[in-house]
Parts: C-alpha cells; structure tokens; sequence
C-alpha cells in the first residue's frame, strides 16, 4: 500500500503538469506560449477611425473587444486584407512584446528585440531574431458594398 500511493502521486502530478503545459496553446507558427483568444470584430469602414483601410497600403490598430488580448493590426493589400496579431510571435507575452508599425509604415516592430517583418506581406526581414511571421488571420469578409469588414478566428 506505501508503493501504491507515490506512484499514484507522481501519476496525478504528471497529467497536471501536462495539462498546465498545453493549456497555453500549440500554434505552429508561433511560440507555445502564445494566447489563444477569440477574435470577431466588425468594422464599418465608412467611419472616420477606419478610413486607413480605404486605401492600398493604409493600416490600423484595432483594440476593440474580441480582437485577441493585445489586438490587431489591419493592412489594406489592394483589395484584400492583412490581419496581424500584436503578440509577437516569436517571444512569450512580456513587457514590449506587442508589435507595432515603424514610423515609415513600411514594417512591423518587436520592441523588445528590434525583430521587424515587412507590412504588406509580414516576412522577416533582415536582422529578425526569427523566421516566424506575426500571426495572420485570414478569417475574415469583406462587403465592398457596405465597406464593412468582419474578422473572426
């Protein structure tokens, strides 16, 4: 009965500490620690906060509720869409770690290790600390008609 209740122990012990280790998420082509949030968010391009993506090239934060846990970035690529995750890809969420857009609006930036990836496309560019693009969702529709863009994972 000794033997019995150690072997039992390090058994529980075992399935938590699996648990606990993919309850992060296990993404491909991101770290395993990176958050698995839901995202749906609508935007009416027609408004003046969202008049960027009217445009080829134009960009925006978006941080409304349901857009992951450190939001997203949106790009206009002719007639489509990029949708990028703040959360760096590369790295487990930490101070500095939400990507953001350089002053030239051609890259995206890690602050904490100055990796950047180009805008349009999100590849790496030279110098990056990774060859893991920002997460891209490509769920999303987009009502030309309207101007209304809903994206959702």
């Amino acid at each position: 009965m000794k033997k019995t209740f150690p072997i039992l122990s390090i058994f529980i012990l075992l399935i938590f500490s699996n648990l606990s280790i993919k309850s992060c998420g296990s993404r491909e082509d991101t770290v395993s620690c990176f958050p698995n949030n839901p995202i749906n968010v609508t935007l009416n391009l027609n408004l003046p906060a969202y008049n960027a993506l009217t445009n080829d090239g134009g960009w925006i934060y978006i941080n409304e509720q349901q857009s992951g846990t450190r939001g997203l970035i949106a790009v206009r690529t002719g007639s489509l869409f990029k949708i990028y995750d703040r959360n760096a890809p590369h790295l487990c969420p930490d101070n500095n770690t939400t990507l953001e857009v350089t002053k030239d609006n051609l890259a995206i930036l890690c602050p904490k290790d100055g990796t950047k990836w180009m805008l349009r496309t999100g590849q790496p560019l030279d110098g990056a600390k990774t060859g893991l693009s920002p997460k891209i969702y490509n769920s999303y529709n987009y009502d030309p008609a309207t101007k209304t863009l809903n994206i959702y994972f």
